[in-house]
């Protein structure tokens, strides 16, 4: 198949080269206006980078006609250059305009080799053609690429050969060219290409992008100036070769000298954006590491350039439906916004959970979802805003959701029934000891690149309020009575605890408690106060954050607390705190494992021994000890 797409290719350009040359520019004029509408992905692809390039600048109908162009000048630049292989060294530059050749020759200093910045700017294949006009008795070579194609890569080197340009394959390391060049020879370094992760990110047009420090370190290494040299289309088959006066050299950071062939490039672009080849995808998401905080090379700012400057990569989290859920994802929300400096955090949620998101300053924006919405509304509503999405929701709905919205790599587990919805997917753990449920979210943010701290689960510091003596009492769970323990136990415990410390109660939960928290307020005579069903999710935080410590079954608002850096007393029965346990050093849990537990039941169909196992002097010791340490 190699030898037979070759083979068309060379009996096309058999067939063009022998037209005028006007006539092959004209005819891949109109062949890349056709090429324009029937490529639909190429289309997509070049768009969205024009999008990036240019987002604030030109207005969508100008970016369309900006990728219009770019077609049109890509196919007269292509069939042009069959032409032009076929011609002598004097008739391809009578077609040229040479502008500043004298700022190479003149940075060719005896000894001293020239390290040319190259860029797949209009024809660029006309670089290989005009050897001739450069510094007389200097050899001229690029590093390059090989093809796919070995017939096409062939055909290239001997067209380029012809010329008396010197190849140098990048397969084969980088000793000959560094040797080249140190032998006076001059050297061109295409530096506009994705150079995946062996790259160092740094900005184009404000976003950032992986890209070689091939040209910084072989100047670097040598001595050698780098001289920007780029090829604008100017007319009917007319070309314009622009020579710059070599980049300052004001460091010897490669990092920081890339940073400044990027900046320099940019330049070059925005004088011809249609010349440019914008159907490479310069700016491509890594696979699986986008989160770049791991890369050996990193992220390299240009001075002066702070982080609030770049273009955001725009991050899409599906949140959990429930908050206990919610708040055991947040130190993986962490980790994600800590795994690129240009991270822009969008939490996609169910609208109740929007003010837990809310207090998060990792979380940039909070899109909620109403109650009743469907996937469809969703996806259409976000389609086109992100770069990836992660789906903590093991649901076909969540997968369905960002699947409708376009976005491009999709983060999630491996479940039933989201078969292709999920395109990058996070191995399970394998067989071993029971891990915290945190950590199945933390795996997905260490799957996509990020660096886990170990602290990174530790609540903050308990927020210590000042006043009486304030504690927090949860009787409800919203999953199910299995997870309840007794409102007369409660009542009894806080009385206790009321007696010996003077400590005031406030028992919290939503409108299902209430009942529970009436038996609750009744026992102990009105003497408390008693918010349950009262408060929004925003409020509930607030009331929470005013308590010296919660006693509380395994639900959202004992996780809540836990977030908020409050002392948790949590009495478990039905579930296993191992897996959704609150976590960090001001935390305790409560358990008597019995011969069924943990049934992960909603309601116990036995005698409800697991609860009944753990008594009140047991719920009373633990708070005064909590309150002890705190």
């Amino acid at each position: 198949m190699s030898y037979i797409l070759y083979c068309i290719y060379r009996g096309l350009a058999w067939l063009v080269a022998l037209l005028p040359l006007p006539v092959s520019f004209t005819l891949g004029r109109w062949l890349g206006l056709i090429a324009y509408y029937i490529a639909g992905p190429y289309r997509a692809l070049v768009l969205r980078n024009l999008g990036i390039a240019f987002d604030g600048e030109k207005s969508p109908a100008e970016l369309r006609c900006l990728a219009r162009e770019h077609f049109v000048t890509l196919g007269a630049n292509l069939f042009s250059s069959f032409k032009l292989a076929t011609m002598s060294p004097e008739a391809v530059s009578a077609r040229v305009d040479i502008v500043n050749m004298a700022a190479l020759h003149k940075a060719a200093e005896p000894g001293k080799g020239v390290v040319l910045i190259l860029s797949h700017l209009g024809n660029w294949e006309l670089l290989a053609q005009l050897v001739p006009h450069g510094p007389p008795g200097r050899l001229v070579g690029t590093v390059y690429q090989p093809l796919g194609n070995p017939y096409f890569d062939r055909h290239v080197r001997e067209a380029r050969a012809r010329f008396g340009l010197v190849p140098f394959d990048r397969r084969r390391g980088f000793g000959e060219p560094i040797k080249f060049l140190r032998e006076g020879g001059v050297a061109g370094v295409l530096v506009d290409q994705h150079a995946g992760d062996g790259g160092i990110w740094t900005p184009l047009f404000g976003r950032l992008a992986s890209t070689s420090p091939l040209a910084a370190t072989m100047a670097l290494r040598t001595g050698s100036p780098l001289v920007p040299v780029a090829v604008y289309t100017t007319g009917r088959a007319r070309w314009r070769l622009v020579v710059s006066d070599p980049l300052p050299r004001e460091t010897t950071d490669p990092g920081q000298l890339t940073a400044a062939i990027n900046r320099r490039l940019e330049e070059q672009i925005r004088v011809s954006p249609a010349d440019w080849f914008w159907m490479h995808d310069r700016w491509k998401t890594p696979e699986p590491d986008f989160l770049l905080v791991g890369y050996k090379r990193g992220v390299t700012l240009p001075p002066g350039f702070p982080a609030s400057r770049l273009k955001p990569f725009r991050i899409l989290i599906r949140s959990t439906n429930w908050l206990g859920d919610a708040v055991m994802s947040a130190p993986a929300v962490r980790a994600i916004k800590a795994g690129r400096p240009d991270a822009h955090v969008t939490i996609l949620s169910p609208a109740k959970l929007a003010d837990f998101w809310k207090t998060m300053p990792e979380v940039d924006e909070v899109l909620p979802i109403a109650s009743g919405e469907s996937p469809f509304s969703v996806g259409g509503e976000i389609r086109g805003r992100f770069d990836v999405a992660f789906v903590f929701p093991n649901s076909v709905r969540a997968a369905l959701e960002v699947v409708l919205a376009g976005i491009p790599r999709r983060i999630g587990y491996r479940r039933p029934w989201r078969g292709r919805a999920i395109n990058a997917v996070v191995p399970d753990p394998p067989p071993g000891p029971m891990i915290h449920e945190v950590h199945h979210y933390l795996e997905m943010a260490r799957y996509a690149g990020a660096c886990i701290d170990p602290g990174i689960a530790d609540p903050p510091p308990p927020p210590n309020p000042d006043g009486p003596l304030l504690l927090g009492l949860v009787p409800g769970a919203e999953y199910g009575s299995a997870k309840r323990w007794m409102p007369e136990s409660y009542a009894a415990a806080a009385h206790r605890i009321r007696e010996k410390t003077g400590a005031q109660w406030r028992i919290l939960g939503v409108a299902a408690d209430l009942p529970a928290a009436e038996v609750i307020a009744t026992r102990l005579d009105g003497q408390c106060e008693n918010l349950a069903g009262k408060t929004t999710l925003a409020e509930l935080i607030e009331r929470l954050r005013e308590c010296r410590l919660v006693l509380t079954n395994d639900t959202g608002a004992m996780h809540l607390a836990a977030h908020l850096g409050v002392p948790v007393v949590a009495i478990f029965g039905s579930t296993e705190n191992r897996l959704t346990g609150p976590l960090g050093r001001a935390s305790r849990v409560l358990r008597h494992h019995a011969v069924c537990s943990p049934c992960f039941l909603r309601e116990c169909p036995l005698d409800f021994r697991c609860m009944h196992s753990i008594t009140v002097e047991e719920a009373v010791a633990a708070v005064l000890e909590e309150l002890r340490r705190a």
